[in-house]
């Protein structure tokens, strides 16, 4: 069992930065590939980016390629996403997830997660 705590969501300006976190309880968080997705109001939740176990891998989807960064820091249970030129957009609210299989190299969906955090919500103002 793995819980995941979000932080780091807020308002912030068209073409601003935020910094997302997310913490998992648990000494199994390495086990797990993880995962950012999000979902904008009136539409379905989508990928924006995972991680391999180790986090010498990573996946982008397209629309955020070269804006966001995804990181992890095993010792502290701990995932990042780096937002960078936010588009309002993009506002939305942000999940992180985690999935026990293998590193697929490839965009992840809703079913292929296995423990989901409660969200945070960005604001993107233009």
């Amino acid at each position: 069992q793995v819980q995941l705590v979000e932080s780091g969501g807020g308002l912030v300006q068209a073409g601003g930065s935020l910094r997302l976190s997310c913490a998992a309880s648990g000494r199994t968080f390495r086990s797990y590939v993880m995962g950012w997705f999000r979902q904008a109001p009136g539409k379905e939740r989508e990928f924006v980016a995972a991680i391999s176990r180790g986090g010498g891998n990573t996946y982008y989807a397209d629309s955020v390629k070269g804006r966001f960064t995804i990181s992890r820091d095993n010792a502290k249970n701990t995932v990042y996403l780096q937002m960078n030129s936010l588009k309002p957009e993009e506002t939305a609210v942000y999940y992180c997830a985690a999935d026990g299989g293998n590193w697929g190299g490839r965009a992840y969906t809703d079913h292929g997660m296995d423990y989901w955090g409660k969200g945070t919500l960005v604001t993107v103002s233009s």
